[in-house]
C-alpha cells in the first residue's frame, strides 16, 4: 500500500556538495525510500522496494528507460513526483521491477518480430549468397565425410546469375511466388535445356528449403513441383558399346584428328574403367614434384590427381569419388598406352631438365586439361556437319558408330560389361571400377579390396581389348531388300 506520510530531507544544495564531493559514497535518502546513488560518473534517483512474493528489500531505478534520467537532468522534484507516482502503482497491486521486465520483454519480442520482418524482406539474391555460405561451402562433417559442393556452389551461381538473379535477384524472398519460378525455368525449357532446367529446379528448390528451415519463408513455393513439370525425368544412360562398335573405333581413331593422348585415353578407360576426372589429373610417378604441388592444380582443373608407375605396373588414386584410395593394376594392354603417353612427355617450360608431371598437361603445361576436354573432343566428332561449332573440329561424324551416341563414361560402362561377360564376378568388378558398395554390411565389415582378383580382371579384360583390337571390324551386311522398304534407325545403312 502507499506511505501515507513522507519526510523530506533533502534540499538542492545538499544535491549540489553531494555530486560535487568525490569522497561521498553512501546514497542520500530524502525519505519514503527515495534515494540518490552514485555509480560511477552518474547519479541515479533510486526506489527502495520490498519485495511482495519474498519481503527481500531491491532498489528500483527511476526513469531506467531514459538516457536523460540521471541527476541533475531529472531534478530533486522529478524524482519525488516519479516515486509518488511508483507509490500509487504499488498500492494497485503493479510490481515497478515486475512491469518493467514485462515490458523489457515485450520490447525484445517486438524486437525479434521486426528483425524476423526484416529478413523475410530478404532479397533472393542475398539469400542464395547466405545459403551458399552455409550449405554449399565444401567443409569437413564429424564423420570425416565431405559435405557441401567441391565447387563451393560456383556452377549454381552462375546459373542464377544468368538465369534467375536478372529477374528476381532483387525481389524479397516472401513475394516470390511458384508461378514466377515456373515461368523462368520455362524459359531455360523453351531453349531445349531440360537437363539444366532440372538442375536449376533442384537448386531453386534447395535455397527454398534452407529458407523455410530458418522461417524465412512461410512455405517452399516448389515444393509441389517435380522434375517431370520441367524438364523430364532423368533416365540413366545405358549405352555400352558393341565389340564390333570397338573394333571400328580402332580404325576410326587414329583418322578423326584426335590428340594422340586423347587416342590413348579412350583405350586406357577401356582397360581400367576408371572415371574420366581421374585419368586427366594422372601424373607420372617418376616426378619431381610433390603432392602439395600438384593437388592445388588438379583441383583447378576439377581432376582427381593420381600417380602412374610403370615400372611396378600401378595407377595409385590417393583420393577418389567415393572417399577411398584406389590402386589399378596396369594390363600390358593398358601399360602399351601409357608407354605412348610416356613418350609424348614434354619437359617443364624454362627448366628442360625436368619432365612435365602430368599425363595430360594443359597447353601451358602448368597443370592438367580441365575435366570436359575429352568429352568436349568426343562430342565434337560425334554432330551433324550442320552443327558444328565454330572453331571446333570438321571431322564432326568421324567417331560415329552404329549403336548412337557415345560418351567417354560409356566406355567405363563398356568395360564392367565385358569383365562381366567373361565371367567376372560382380563383387570384384565393383572393386576394379571402385564403385560405393550399396551394403553398409559389406562397407563397414568386409574390408578386403581383393587386389588379386583385381589384377586377373584386369590381365583377363587387356587380353580381350588385344584381341578385338587386333580384328577387323565385320563388313556390314547390305541387304537384299528393295532399297524403298523402311529401315529401322540403327540400319547399317547409317554407316555405310
Amino acid at each position: 500500500m502507499a506511505r501515507t506520510a513522507k519526510t523530506h530531507r533533502l534540499t538542492a544544495l545538499a544535491l549540489k556538495k553531494y555530486a560535487e564531493d568525490e569522497a561521498a559514497k553512501a546514497p542520500l535518502h530524502d525519505g519514503g525510500g527515495l534515494y540518490l546513488r552514485k555509480r560511477d560518473t552518474s547519479l541515479h534517483w533510486v526506489l527502495r522496494l520490498t519485495d511482495p512474493a519474498t519481503g527481500a528489500q531491491q532498489w528500483h531505478r527511476l526513469f531506467p528507460d531514459d538516457p536523460m534520467g540521471v541527476y541533475p537532468h531529472k531534478s530533486l522534484a522529478d524524482a519525488r513526483a516519479e516515486a509518488k507516482r511508483l507509490w500509487a502503482t504499488r498500492s494497485d497491486g503493479i510490481d515497478p521491477r515486475a512491469e518493467r521486465r514485462r515490458r523489457i520483454e515485450a520490447d525484445r519480442e517486438a524486437r525479434e518480430e521486426a528483425r524476423l520482418a526484416a529478413e523475410r524482406r530478404l532479397t533472393v539474391r542475398k539469400l542464395f549468397d547466405r545459403w551458399a555460405a552455409i550449405d554449399l561451402a565444401p567443409r569437413t562433417g564429424t564423420d570425416g565425410r565431405r559435405l557441401g559442393r567441391k565447387d563451393g556452389g560456383a556452377y549454381a551461381r552462375a546459373q542464377f546469375e544468368r538465369r534467375v538473379f536478372p529477374k528476381i535477384g532483387e525481389m524479397a524472398v516472401e513475394d516470390v511466388r511458384r508461378g514466377t519460378l515456373i515461368d523462368l525455368l520455362d524459359t531455360v525449357k523453351a531453349e531445349g535445356k531440360l537437363r539444366t532446367a532440372n538442375i536449376l529446379l533442384t537448386d531453386m528448390k534447395q535455397m527454398f528449403r534452407f529458407a523455410l528451415t530458418r522461417d524465412l519463408v512461410m512455405r517452399n513455393p516448389l515444393d509441389t513441383v517435380s522434375k517431370r513439370d520441367v524438364g523430364g525425368t532423368h533416365f540413366e544412360r545405358d549405352r555400352v558399346l558393341a565389340e564390333d562398335e570397338l573394333r571400328m573405333l580402332n580404325k576410326a581413331l587414329p583418322e578423326s584428328g584426335l590428340q594422340p593422348r586423347f587416342v590413348s585415353a579412350v583405350w586406357i578407360i577401356l582397360a581400367t574403367g576408371v572415371r574420366v576426372g581421374e585419368l586427366l589429373g594422372a601424373a607420372w610417378a617418376d616426378t619431381h614434384r610433390k603432392p602439395a604441388e600438384l593437388k592445388p592444380a588438379a583441383d583447378k582443373s576439377d581432376v582427381k590427381l593420381g600417380y602412374v608407375d610403370l615400372a611396378r605396373k600401378t595407377w595409385h588414386l590417393p583420393e577418389t569419388k567415393n572417399q577411398r584410395d584406389h590402386t589399378i593394376h596396369l594390363s600390358a594392354f593398358a601399360l602399351a598406352h601409357f608407354e605412348k603417353l610416356y613418350g609424348l612427355r614434354e619437359a617443364e617450360p624454362g627448366d628442360s631438365s625436368k619432365a612435365v608431371a602430368w599425363l595430360f598437361p594443359n597447353t601451358a603445361l602448368t597443370g592438367p586439361v580441365g575435366s570436359k576436354s575429352l568429352g568436349k573432343q568426343l562430342s565434337d566428332r560425334q554432330r551433324e556437319p550442320s552443327r558444328r561449332l565454330q572453331g571446333r573440329s570438321k571431322a564432326t561424324s568421324a567417331l560415329v558408330l552404329p549403336g548412337g551416341r557415345w560418351t567417354a563414361h560409356d566406355l567405363r560402362r563398356t568395360a564392367a560389361t565385358m569383365m562381366a561377360g567373361m565371367g567376372i564376378s560382380g563383387d570384384v568388378i565393383d572393386e576394379c571400377l571402385n564403385h560405393m558398395i550399396e551394403s553398409r554390411v559389406r562397407r563397414t565389415y568386409i574390408r578386403d579390396r581383393r587386389f588379386s582378383e583385381q589384377q586377373k580382371a584386369f590381365d583377363a579384360l587387356g587380353r580381350r581389348l588385344t584381341a578385338l583390337v587386333a580384328a577387323p571390324p565385320n563388313e556390314p551386311r547390305r541387304s537384299r531388300a528393295p532399297r524403298k522398304k523402311a529401315h529401322s534407325a540403327h540400319d547399317i545403312t547409317a554407316v555405310e
